[in-house]
């Protein structure tokens, strides 16, 4: 099994963004900036703004498969919270190996960013916006196991 990004399909992005394939093809898959960083950028699709105060909902255009023993971390930029003081409105994103390719929406990954600051926050197409890290988890060992009623060996 591999890791990786991939766009969501056209379709998809018609429903939950717009019929435009130019945009469709123009954005990017998330990528490390360094040799050393641990996360990897996401980018804007497009331009937009939040007023102070306000919550936004800013599409991805990304799904992401994984080991089964990892999910991936979604994270605020460091500047943003820092500098202009907005934020995940869950702090931390937490993606599921199972999210991708649901039924709902092929696991597309929104984020819900809010503008604690006093200035309007802008954003460019391309700019940063959060940064997804893949982390390894554990189980316990003696983990009812729901789908057959039994301890799982794992």
């Amino acid at each position: 099994m591999k890791r990786y990004f991939e766009k969501i399909s056209f379709e998809q992005f018609k429903k939950d963004i717009k019929d435009d394939k130019d945009l469709y093809n123009s954005y990017n898959i998330p990528k490390r900036e360094t040799k050393f960083a641990a996360g990897y950028d996401f980018e804007a699709i497009e331009d937009f703004t939040i007023k102070p105060g306000e919550i936004k909902k800013v599409p991805t255009g990304i799904k992401v498969n994984m080991m089964d023993d990892e999910v991936l971390l979604l994270i605020v930029r460091s500047s943003m919270g820092f500098k202009y003081n907005v934020r995940l409105c869950n702090q931390v994103g937490v993606i599921d190996k199972d999210y991708y390719n649901n039924k709902d929406n092929e696991g597309h990954m929104f984020l819900a960013l809010k503008n604690e600051g006093d200035k309007d926050y802008i954003v460019k197409k391309g700019d940063g916006i959060c940064q997804g890290m893949f982390i390894k988890y554990l189980k316990v060992d003696n983990e009812l196991d729901k789908f057959t009623e039994r301890i799982s060996d794992y």
